[in-house]
């Protein structure tokens, strides 16, 4: 909870940002490209690293070098030194998820599934809360003071620190780098890589740029923006829960095409309409667009199960940062040129291509149960 509070510092902090250093658009979404291919993309080797040292102060220090490097932010003096501490930051988060995800379900002992289904919950609460904890230090106690931010990773850097066992070794982890299991079905699981990354394009486009639209284009004040953000973070965490628990009931392609077509109409509304139906709009349109969160990661793992690791990597942090790294930066050039609002309207259509696509899925392709 702690670290994922941390990983909405940048997207929250945007305006406030864009307003100290003169960011462009282009230069905002360059720092959300940053962040992703830091926190995300730099998952897998840090995973491969910590295998290898077999050391818990992976997970131990990384809640206090995040909160550490992105509560500096003010302290930046150009646009140069505060990509350094967004990616400073970013690399504090990717370091603690391989291993801290790993401990959960090992120190779960024969309740793994609760343990792991705590571990995500928690870290989803802390990143849907994290634009409202922002709001609120910044507006109590101004943007200079943004470094009390990180008592709570300092906290949970001396909790772990008191209490955490040293991780389990692992036996031959090279061996979940190994394609060769994944060849015989790399086209269906291609498909779902594309279909997340489809899902993701949505995702950190309103994601990164909600504040600083609604900020600029449509008047809220700072806590405004942040609090409506916050509220699109909740129906990810929700929509997440409800996704893999309806793929039990109806399949899990039926989940992905339902949620492709019928989010789109949902966050069309969000951006024709104002006050609380429009807030109303984008809660339903990002629940319904989050559903498939566990649904093509489960999928995909069905389909390798021998490789699930490597399915897992593949389809959240590496997906969601290559999405990061090359989308956010595009959007916020585009948005540069022919308006914000203008991009949102094209960003929030991506899902239309998502359901011809997921149309391709096997017939027969239904989701296992998560417990298993």
């Amino acid at each position: 909870m702690a670290v994922d509070l941390f990983s909405s510092a940048v997207p929250t902090l945007q305006p406030l940002l864009s307003e100290r250093f003169s960011l462009s658009l282009a230069q905002a979404g360059w720092l959300g490209g940053v962040f992703m291919l830091a926190s995300a993309v730099m998952q897998l080797p840090f995973g491969i690293l910590s295998d290898r040292l077999h050391s818990r102060l992976f997970t131990v220090l990384a809640p206090l070098a995040a909160g550490l490097f992105l509560s500096s932010l003010p302290a930046a003096t150009g646009f140069w030194s505060l990509t350094l501490l967004v990616a400073l930051g970013g690399m504090a988060v990717a370091a603690f998820h391989p291993q801290s995800t790993t401990q959960a379900s090992t120190l779960s002992e024969n309740r793994r599934g609760l343990g792991v289904a705590l571990f995500f919950s928690a870290g989803m609460f802390g990143f849907a809360m994290g634009p409202t904890y922002f709001s609120v230090l910044t507006e109590q106690f101004g943007f200079e003071w943004l470094y009390v931010a990180m008592t709570p990773g300092v906290l949970a850097t001396v909790l772990l620190f008191l209490k955490l066992p040293a991780p389990p070794k692992r036996e031959a982890p090279a061996a979940d780098l190994d394609p060769q299991a994944l060849r015989a079905t790399w086209r269906p699981i291609a498909l779902h890589y594309t279909l997340v990354a489809l899902r993701s394009v949505v995702q950190l486009g309103i994601g990164q740029f909600l504040t600083l639209y609604l900020y600029h284009e449509r008047g809220f004040s700072f806590a405004q923006a942040s609090f409506t953000l916050s509220l699109f973070f909740v129906s990810a965490t929700v929509g997440s829960l409800v996704g893999g628990s309806l793929a039990d009931r109806i399949g899990g392609k039926r989940v992905v095409l339902t949620s492709m077509i019928v989010s789109v109409p949902f966050l069309w509304i969000f951006l024709a309409t104002s006050g609380w139906v429009s807030l109303l709009a984008l809660f339903t349109g990002g629940l319904i667009l989050l559903l498939t969160i566990p649904v093509n990661v489960v999928m995909a793992q069905r389909l390798a199960p021998s490789k699930a690791g490597t399915v897992t990597a593949l389809m959240m942090g590496f997906c969601w940062g290559i999405v990061g790294i090359t989308c956010v930066p595009l959007i916020g050039w585009l948005a540069d040129r022919v308006g914000l609002e203008a991009v949102l309207w094209g960003v929030v259509s991506v899902p239309l291509v998502g359901f011809l696509l997921a149309l391709r899925l096997p017939s027969d392709s239904r989701a296992p149960r998560l417990a298993d």
